[in-house]
């Protein structure tokens, strides 16, 4: 009788889930499978901004680390990227925060995560087509096999 409160309080503490949030070294946004780091005090002006380039589409998991596509770890869903005129996207970025544009770095390549494949489109395309030619022969084998019963 006295295992029973023991291995209650006991399975209390193995089923019961611990708390944890990671802490980021730097905000950051992906796109295009960089990185680039967030200079917080560096704006850009408005002359500067060229052509609006990409978005935040996802959020990195906040307990893993893992992200996928163009993502941020600072910035919600939607905020936009942008050119700075004179300088290489693979050097700096511009995202617009409240009304102003500020500089993100280039620090490194995004690590690899199989959502960056799957959602390719140009992946999704072959897929579709493969499935498709697939279908259009089992159908024709099917025809065929019909045919040739009768």
């Amino acid at each position: 009788m006295k295992r029973i409160p023991l291995l209650s309080v006991l399975l209390i503490f193995i089923i019961s889930s611990s708390v944890q949030a990671l802490s980021w070294a730097y905000p950051f946004v992906v796109w295009k499978g960089k990185v680039y780091e967030i200079k917080q005090d560096e704006f850009i002006e408005d002359s500067e901004i060229v052509k609006m380039i990409g978005e935040v589409k996802t959020k990195p998991n906040d307990m893993t680390g893992n992200y996928y596509g163009d993502a941020s770890n600072y910035y919600p869903k939607g905020t936009k990227y942008y050119a700075i005129k004179g300088t290489s996207t693979s050097i700096a970025i511009a995202v617009k925060e409240n009304n102003q544009w500020v500089k993100a770095v280039f620090v490194h390549k995004a690590p690899f995560h199989i959502m960056n494949v799957i959602s390719n489109i140009y992946f999704i395309s072959v897929v579709v087509i493969i499935a498709l030619l697939v279908i259009g022969v089992l159908l024709f084998r099917t025809k065929k096999s019909k045919k040739c019963i009768h």
